[in-house]
């Protein structure tokens, strides 16, 4: 997700439910961690005994023993990919690349229309799946997420956003940037090559593509608008952030930060606490887009519903060109980071989901129906009807252990809220609940987190692991304890330190590792820190499995290979600077989980270039080829190494000019940073990472 933006790091959420780093507190001053000093070592104890629990749970499975034999690279400051001696990689389908056999050269000044641009391959790459064609794991259909547009390098020089030169048409191409990319790669003579004459190959954008809403809020009063009076028809997605992929081979993309994108251009219009609850705005849009000032629909005082029917998981068939895409309102209306897709013990479809801003919630959606491998065709409609619940962790002192217990609240109009009234004395129907989903989960008493990221599944031992990223912009609305209990302004949710630059990552594993389970144990399996900076037994410093050899923040994309490695993925800070110091660029690293007498080691396998986010992660299916996004490169922020005094639109490449800097580019040129696909391999032809 966007980590530039300070929109996701304000609470919008006025809950005064226990927060999970309250939770921690009570647990760890249970044993006086604090005054012995020991604070890192028994969180680092605390996060190996849920594993251990889950493997005696597990015993019958035969799960791989996962190892790593490459040697970790060091952190880096520079302008191009760095990967372990021994490995390789490739640059591939950069913003502006073709995307069909008839689509317009890139010209390298930003000059192209929205017409060009709605055949060209879109901006900033983030979730991304490889479907594989006939099993192949030389051929498939790689398909990924277009989250948002750096307009000062998506428009060309003298065309400022809702300024100088802003027309309807810089509007159209901003639109047909975001979204959705469907291509056809094959690999070539050891090179990955587009198809570009593919009948696969499609644009599902912000602007052109007409979806169709089902599940419980299709045809909802909140979801109809001026032009679709039947609340069931939308056209476009956009703020594509993380991704999930299902059994039936269709893809799940996860509408996020689309409140950046209304406003109005009346004066005046006073927002209702729906609206204020999910931070939309009633003046004008985040100012890299002003979508509403050609566009009435992301107008609110024109269409004050438009925003209720985005901020969905939209269900995309990949392999049908002609399909419409499905936003899926059973599983919830908030800003979606991803979709972790697992079967339950008795063959129900669960999604694990976390709303990324802060002191929001994790949820999971559990089908009504089960899920029949010998009949794909009937598993269509899986997600249309189920059960949403959320998360709410509990205190607790599990069999002596450092864990806490938690449990899932379904969000159902029978539900009793912690006012003593069931949900239905509030929302009407269960379409109404479902586009209120974040006042449901406030009713319920759902536990604040602190900026829910990724959330992944252990593929053997079903523990279903979280990226809590960081939470920087503390504010002082609410006042909490502290682990060294005492009472501070602005405590971090979800979060067992007073100030968390640096983001954790959170586990749990469900009652007899069954994903369809209404409860769970929880712990903490890493507090990223800085141990070069901060003194041992510093929660600053982080969990003993961080080291001066693997630094990093703000944990972000997730997800496990075959063997049950963890890869993970940062979009932090990237100063390398005071509490970044020796962290370098944003990186992606691969850890092995506390096992026994197994360290649970992390080490860093790639760095990105400068200003970027790496995400958006998927192997083949022979594991020997891994795809990364390299997102935002050249991207200022506020950052300390970006430019000062300099106007990024007259100079594009003044902090980055990758990937055309990239040595191993052979084919980008002109003009300004661009995101792209890297696809990564071992040079002996065997599984990455291992």
């Amino acid at each position: 997700m966007q980590d530039f933006l300070d929109n996701d790091d304000f609470s919008t959420n006025p809950s005064q439910q226990t927060t999970f780093n309250e939770l921690l507190a009570t647990q760890i001053s249970r044993r006086t961690v604090l005054k012995t000093g020991a604070a890192c070592s028994t969180l680092a104890f605390f996060g190996a005994t849920l594993t251990k629990a889950v493997q005696a749970a597990t015993s019958a499975d035969q799960a791989p023993v996962a190892t790593m034999s490459f040697k970790a690279v060091e952190a880096s400051t520079g302008d191009r990919i760095i990967v372990p001696d021994g490995y390789s990689y490739q640059i591939i389908s950069r913003w502006g690349d073709p995307l069909f056999s008839n689509s317009p050269a890139w010209k390298g000044d930003a000059t192209e229309d929205s017409a060009a641009q709605a055949l060209q391959v879109g901006d900033n790459h983030d979730g991304m799946r490889f479907f594989p064609i006939d099993g192949k794991a030389d051929e498939g259909l790689l398909v990924r997420n277009h989250e948002y547009i750096n307009p000062l390098y998506l428009y060309p020089k003298g065309v400022k956003v809702a300024g100088d030169g802003w027309n309807a048409d810089w509007v159209k191409k901003g639109q047909r940037a975001h979204g959705v990319s469907v291509l056809h790669i094959r690999l070539e003579n050891g090179q990955w090559q587009p198809v570009l004459d593919s009948k696969y190959n499609r644009s599902i954008n912000a602007l052109d593509t007409e979806m169709v809403v089902v599940g419980p809020a299709a045809g909802a009063a909140d979801m109809k608008t001026k032009a679709d009076p039947t609340g069931t028809t939308v056209y476009g997605t956009f703020g594509n952030c993380g991704n999930g992929y299902t059994p039936w081979n269709t893809y799940l993309t996860c509408e996020e930060n689309v409140t950046d994108y209304f406003g109005s251009l009346q004066e005046g219009i006073k927002a209702s606490k729906h609206m204020e609850r999910y931070g939309v705005s009633t003046k004008a849009s985040l100012e890299d887009y002003r979508w509403e000032t050609h566009d009435k629909r992301f107008d609110v005082s024109e269409e004050p519903n438009e925003w209720n029917r985005h901020g969905w998981i939209v269900e995309i068939d990949p392999f049908n060109p002609q399909s419409k895409p499905r936003k899926l309102t059973a599983l919830g209306h908030f800003k979606h980071e991803n979709a972790a897709v697992t079967i339950s013990k008795d063959n129900h479809v669960v999604v694990y989901m976390g709303d990324d801003q802060r002191s929001e919630y994790i949820y999971k959606f559990i089908s009504k129906n089960k899920y029949d491998p010998d009949n794909q065709a009937a598993n269509r409609d899986l997600l249309v009807e189920g059960t949403l619940y959320v998360a709410q962790f509990l205190d607790g002192d599990v069999k002596g252990d450092l864990k806490g217990e938690g449990k899932w609240i379904a969000l159902t109009l029978d539900t009793v809220g912690t006012n003593g009234k069931k949900l239905g004395e509030t929302f009407k129907t269960m379409g109404d609940l479902l586009v209120h989903t974040r006042e449901a989960a406030d009713l319920v008493g759902a536990t604040p987190m602190d900026r829910p990221e990724w959330i992944a599944v252990q593929p053997h031992t079903k523990e279903v692991y979280v990226t809590l990223t960081n939470n920087s912009d503390r504010g002082t609305d609410k006042k909490r304890k502290g682990m060294d209990g005492v009472t501070h302004p602005g405590v971090d949710d979800a979060n067992p330190r007073v100030k968390n630059p640096y983001g954790q990552i959170v586990r749990w594993n469900e009652k007899n590792a069954d994903a369809s389970a209404t409860s769970f144990t929880w712990d903490v399996y890493l507090l990223a820190g800085n141990p070069t900076v901060h003194a041992a037994g510093d929660l600053m410093a982080g969990t003993d499995n961080i080291t001066p050899q693997n630094l990093f923040n703000s944990p972000d994309g997730l997800a496990f290979d075959g063997d049950g490695r963890i890869w993970i993925e940062t979009d932090g800070n990237f100063s390398n600077k005071g509490d970044f110091e020796g962290m370098g660029n944003n990186q992606m690293l691969v850890a092995v989980p506390k096992t026994g007498d197994r360290t649970g080691e992390i080490r860093r396998f790639m760095v990105g270039p400068s200003g970027c986010e790496i995400t958006g992660i998927t192997f083949t299916p022979d594991y020997k080829f891994v795809f990364v996004n390299i997102q935002h490169p050249g991207e200022y922020g506020k950052h300390p190494r970006a430019p000062k005094d300099v106007d990024p639109q007259e100079q594009p490449l003044v902090f980055s000019q990758w990937p055309m800097g990239d040595n191993e580019d052979k084919h980008n040129s002109g003009g300004r940073p661009r995101a792209a696909t890297v696809v990564v391999w071992r040079n002996d032809g065997g599984v990455v990472g291992a």
